[in-house]
């Protein structure tokens, strides 16, 4: 018999990986070309040439006992880390050192490793719905406790105001995630100068200290010209976890980092605790080729105009027709407002034209849908007049 607590979390597994599993079976129904499948953020643009040259030279060169074996330090090779932390510095104006980087299985194995060595049961996390659905299960993962700021439905900016309120001495950590999944925004530079001295009163206030953690998967997929703020020049209490799987397209590679810097509070002992905590989680280290991949590829980046095309695509076929939905900044979602009160019943009636999309309450915000558009462009051309069929369904405006 499974354990109680996962009892609890199998009856709430991911709607988006049963969505993506719905999606292989419709696709053998009706073929994959009839079946437009918006539900995983998995990359569709291929990992850059440089990724694939830098395998081959390092299966052909390097010790394949050393390549494939363990690193001496929990936290990966020095090397990289040291080219991780140069690269920062040369891009942000920081000042890290190998000793301030922990290489990560993804972005999602670092959550819980620096959540593993933070938090105490009944510690109490902050996050700003929308929100990544997996950081519920990353806190329980603790026993800690997920404290929601609710959803600003006008501009998906965090509501300070009652952020603030929600600050308590339990209050442990605080993750945000810019450009955000589910909607695309990306946190301005007031929002985040705002948020952080929120953060540095209520540290006062409490005697404190409150770890700002961002979550920074799609950092590298801004449009427009959009800056994104790099968040340990705002607030010393900073924890950035960063993934290769969008900024390259190695999704299942599960390669990322750390970034503790010294100006944290017990830096020292946090990146003690973080490199202990790779080990005692099972991850052991990060895998070792894909680290000195990352080290041969960090001034590569995956080219982002597909995504923009789509998301130009995307964006203006819904909107014409009707559906409501603020113009993503970044990363590869849409986050839709439901013409239904129920948004899964929204969902329901949108896979009767096999389109796949995900209730925007695995995100804390029910009443919308998120829409991956990280597809190939014939799939979105293909789509709308499916998406013209729906909003007949519900009588929008523009589809009468």
């Amino acid at each position: 018999m499974i354990s109680k607590k996962m009892e609890k979390m199998v009856a709430n597994s991911s709607a988006i990986r049963a969505m993506f599993e719905e999606g292989s079976r419709l696709a053998n129904l009706y073929g994959a070309e009839n079946v437009f499948d918006f539900s995983l953020g998995n990359p569709n643009v291929p990992a850059p040439e440089a990724v694939k040259k830098a395998v081959k030279e390092l299966l052909d060169n390097e010790d394949p006992v050393v390549l494939h074996g363990y690193t001496n330090s929990n936290a990966g090779y020095e090397d990289v880390r040291q080219a991780v932390a140069e690269s920062l510095n040369e891009r942000f104006g920081t000042a890290f050192a190998a000793k301030n980087i922990i290489m990560t299985v993804g972005a999602a194995g670092g959550l819980n490793v620096i959540l593993k060595a933070l938090i105490n049961p009944g510690d109490e996390v902050i996050v700003f719905a929308p929100y990544f659905g997996e950081y519920r299960s990353y806190v329980d993962n603790y026993d800690g406790a997920l404290v929601e700021t609710s959803p600003d439905t006008e501009t998906f900016q965090p509501k300070l105001n009652e952020f603030e309120e929600k600050i308590t001495p339990r209050t442990r950590a605080v993750i945000v995630n810019t450009p955000n999944n589910p909607t695309g925004v990306v946190y301005s530079e007031e929002t985040i100068r705002k948020m952080a001295e929120i953060m540095e009163k209520k540290q006062k206030e409490y005697g404190t200290d409150i770890y700002l953690i961002s979550d920074e998967p799609y950092r590298e997929l801004a449009y427009d010209g959009i800056e994104v703020p790099y968040l340990t020049k705002y607030y010393a209490n900073t924890i950035v976890g960063y993934s290769y799987s969008k900024s390259l397209s190695l999704p299942g590679e599960r390669i990322g980092y750390l970034v503790i810097p010294d100006e944290a509070a017990d830096s020292a002992d946090l990146a003690a605790a973080a490199n202990v905590a790779t080990r005692i989680l099972g991850f052991v280290n990060a895998p070792t080729l894909q680290q000195k991949i990352v080290k041969a590829c960090l001034n590569e980046k995956t080219d982002i105009s597909f995504y923009d095309r789509n998301r130009e695509k995307l964006y203006g076929g819904l909107t014409e027709l009707g559906f409501e939905c603020i113009r993503p900044e970044g990363a590869f979602y849409l986050f839709v407002k439901s013409p239904a009160a129920d948004e899964k019943e929204f969902c329901a009636a949108a896979k009767k034209y096999n389109i796949l999309i995900v209730p925007g309450s695995s995100f804390g915000c029910p009443g919308y849908v998120r829409i991956a558009y990280c597809v190939a462009h014939e799939t979105i051309v293909r789509s709308l007049p499916k998406f013209a069929e729906l909003a007949s369904e519900y009588k929008l405006k523009a589809a009468r």
